[in-house]
């Protein structure tokens, strides 16, 4: 329970539905009041206390369980790494699957509990070979599979999401005022839990450090300079200091991110259109898929909000290995889409579904350009011509 409306509701709802309920508050920092700026954030004291107020009300026991070091080894440093190798990273997918759907289960699971039941707008069914999927909210401004893609079919088997075919969080919020929960008209949270005041590029740079680079275009020509690379992700803007006008006069934006050079590669908008994306950081939550299987239609999502977008995927078993946390070495999702995808950045995560059902997930590495003359990044460091940098 974090102490907000969608989980103090889906508690109600478990509770109405006869089960044993208990109620739990995650502490996720050993200073939670820096945890929150107004309705950003999550996880402060106050929010446990209306967690607190809400299980009270409902007569179910409360407890606050304190995951602090591991949020912080496997999320937040995490999130560091990843910025400092220039990657864009997602928290709370990271959080879901580290935290939430792992240290929080595991330990119920330990205690006898046999599923977590949380707030978040997305349904589950039995498919016809009898594993559990994760489909889209009937909801679906609300929709949360995305965010959720990084569970397995284990985990899957162990969660219970209540609210998934309500129809809009207007109507949670009644329901929570109906059943006299105090937090029916409370804010949700925004941005990233730990960065409460939204201000990315100065907590990075207060933990990375900030180092003068050059701005390039794609084939290494001085443009600028700039006072951190971790400040910039691509098709970013805003915050350029570009001392040489574009040749066409249009605005250019940063294509990629070379932490190894200290260098923000900028281009023109179209080179942002990104045509296929590959990944070997990866999890099945249907039934997985083998080189065997082909070439299969799919939508692929690559942002919490974003639209699907229809595509051709594979899985090969034979690529080269890039990276020293890859799943499975040697195994890759590639994902061809119909329509370019724009702005993606390595470090992103990709959600593939088919229809509206979540098949997997996976950490993009690679991209591969709309264009012929534009570059195709490598996740860490990456050429005009898209062969990975020495």
């Amino acid at each position: 329970m974090s102490g907000g409306v969608d989980s103090a509701v889906a508690a109600a709802r478990a509770v109405e539905a006869g089960h044993e309920v208990i109620g739990v508050h995650l502490a996720l920092s050993r200073m939670p009041g820096t945890l929150r700026t107004g309705s950003r954030g999550c996880c402060t004291i106050e929010d446990s206390m209306d967690a607190r107020r809400a299980a009270d009300l409902l007569g179910i026991p409360f407890y606050v369980w304190d995951f602090s070091e591991r949020f912080k080894l496997d999320v937040v440093d995490d999130f560091i790494a990843e910025y400092s190798a220039g990657r864009t990273p997602n928290p709370c997918m990271r959080c879901n699957e580290k935290i939430k759907f792992a240290a929080l289960l595991e330990k119920a699971i330990d205690l006898g509990f046999d599923a977590v039941c949380t707030g978040h707008y997305a349904t589950l069914a039995t498919g016809e070979d009898g594993l559990v999927e994760l489909h889209r909210a009937s909801a679906w401004a609300k929709d949360q599979s995305y965010v959720l893609g990084v569970l397995t079919q284990q985990q899957l088997e162990h969660c219970y999401f209540p609210l998934g075919d309500t129809p809009s969080k207007d109507l949670v919020r009644a329901e929570a005022a109906e059943r006299g929960i105090s937090v029916a008209q409370k804010p949700d949270s925004h941005d990233i839990c730990f960065i409460p005041d939204g201000d990315t590029r100065g907590w990075l740079g207060d933990r990375i450090g900030t180092a003068t680079g050059e701005v390039v275009d794609s084939g290494g020509a001085k443009l600028g300079e700039h006072d951190g690379a971790t400040a910039y992700t691509v098709g970013q803007r805003k915050g350029l200091r570009l001392g040489v006008p574009a040749p066409d006069g249009k605005p250019r934006f940063v294509l990629e991110i070379r932490p190894k050079t200290n260098e923000v590669v900028v281009g023109p908008k179209e080179a942002l259109n990104i045509a296929e994306i590959a990944g070997q950081r990866m999890s099945w939550t249907g039934a997985a898929k083998t080189e065997a299987d082909g070439a299969f239609r799919c939508d692929v999502q690559i942002r919490a909000h974003a639209d699907p977008v229809p595509a051709t995927a594979r899985v090969s078993t034979s690529a080269a290995s890039t990276r020293d946390d890859a799943t499975i070495p040697g195994v890759e999702w590639s994902v061809v889409v119909d329509e370019p995808l724009v702005g993606v950045a390595p470090g992103q995560t990709a959600v593939v579904y088919v229809g509206t059902s979540v098949l997997g997930q996976f950490t993009i590495d690679r991209t591969v350009s709309a264009v012929q003359e534009s570059t195709a990044q490598d996740g860490v460091a990456g050429s005009a011509d898209g062969q990975e940098a020495a």
